[in-house]
């Protein structure tokens, strides 16, 4: 159960190896009989049923092994993208969503999530290039002179949403958009307390940083105010 990407790979592979076959020889069968299945649909869903299966058995194994539990939620995530984009599922088929979305599983992705996201807030206001701006010798690209630690944080928060959005209830959803307002928070007290240690050289090149951070974050909230 420590490398799910060995079945989740395997399902993929066999429902591209058989797509030609479902769709040449049995789909003319289906549609001569006048049925409106899918041959292609599905045995991708069936596939998708065996790894619901698994995932249900192999979760309660790793729930509290962080390493193992994030590398899962991972590799089904990227599972789940490749099934949509490259095979057509669809979204009213059962899907790998359905049991993250389980409540054990779920308060713990929430937990790792916000885990390893504290862990990279704090990793990004350490670094040296904390406070300079990635463009800085690019004038027409660094208009706002947008700080690194601004636009790495914003960066984990779009992250974050691409992982949670096909959730398949809005409840959850909501949830994950509860842990990026507790993240925009802790980070708004991690550039207080930053700014209070530069109030003596409120020109100085930190404090100005520390002001850039800020309004680059509320213009970019502002402009995802249209996203459901």
């Amino acid at each position: 159960f420590n490398k799910p990407e060995w079945y989740l790979t395997q399902v993929l592979m066999w429902i591209g190896n058989h797509a030609k076959f479902l769709d040449e020889k049995i789909q003319p069968i289906l549609d001569k009989a006048g049925s409106s299945v899918n041959a292609g649909l599905e045995f991708s869903r069936a596939l998708v049923m065996l790894i619901l299966e698994k995932l249900a058995a192999d979760i309660p194994c790793l729930l509290y092994d962080d390493t193992l539990f994030c590398h899962l939620v991972d590799e089904v995530l990227l599972f789940e993208r490749e099934l949509y984009s490259a095979h057509g599922y669809l979204s009213s088929f059962p899907s790998c969503m359905h049991i993250l979305s389980e409540e054990s599983c779920f308060q713990r992705w929430l937990t790792v999530e916000k885990k390893f996201a504290l862990q990279k807030m704090d990793s990004m206001l350490s670094s040296e290039a904390a406070w300079i701006s990635q463009y800085k010798d690019i004038t027409d690209v660094d208009e706002m002179k947008v700080p690194d630690c601004a636009e790495t944080f914003m960066t984990l928060l779009l992250v974050i949403t691409d992982r949670y959005k096909n959730l398949p209830t809005a409840s959850r959803k909501l949830q994950f958009l509860g842990l990026q307002k507790e993240l925009v928070d802790d980070f708004r007290i991690r550039l207080t307390q930053v700014m209070k240690e530069e109030t003596r050289a409120s020109l100085g090149f930190r404090y100005c940083a520390i002001l850039n951070a800020v309004n680059y974050i509320a213009t970019v909230l502002a402009d995802w105010a249209d996203n459901v």
